[in-house]
């Protein structure tokens, strides 16, 4: 679908200004789409953020500002995150054994077992709705990185 029908508008500043609309547009879009196919694991993308996050330190714990600094979203709240992944019995969490401040937590059996099953729903709904080649994937990353060179 065009920007122009999503928003029911074709009023824009210029290219750029409709290419950042359309950026965020888009994000939503697949986000949206992405909490929808995970409704049947029982996590939210933010929690899924979390768990492939822990997944790459595996098996080793991590503490929870590091995790708090690899988030997409930058505003999640990784404490009340990590509450609801220890309730379902998908993380467990500890005091770091180098800083008794410090909050460590690490996956469990069951939240790899669950990281898997979710992995899988996430790649088959990437691989249906995302029109595009490995090729246009390419320079697409490479224009939206362009983007962000002023951070």
């Amino acid at each position: 679908m065009k920007l122009e029908e999503a928003l029911k508008s074709s009023r824009f500043t210029d290219e750029k200004h409709k290419a950042g609309l359309n950026i965020l547009y888009t994000a939503y879009w697949l986000k949206s789409h992405i909490s929808s196919a995970l409704k049947e694991t029982g996590i939210t993308s933010e929690q899924f953020n979390v768990m492939r996050i822990l997944k790459g330190k595996h098996p080793e714990q991590m503490c929870v500002k590091d995790i708090a600094s690899r988030m997409l979203e930058k505003n999640s709240n990784v404490p009340r995150i990590a509450d609801k992944l220890v309730a379902k019995k998908l993380v467990k969490r500890s005091t770091s054994k180098l800083d008794k401040r410090e909050t460590v937590m690490n996956l469990t059996d069951k939240g790899l077992q669950t990281l898997e099953q979710t992995n899988a729903i996430v790649e088959d709904l990437n691989s249906r709705i995302i029109g595009i080649s490995n090729e246009e994937g390419k320079m697409l990353n490479e224009l939206i990185e362009k983007l962000r060179l002023i951070d």
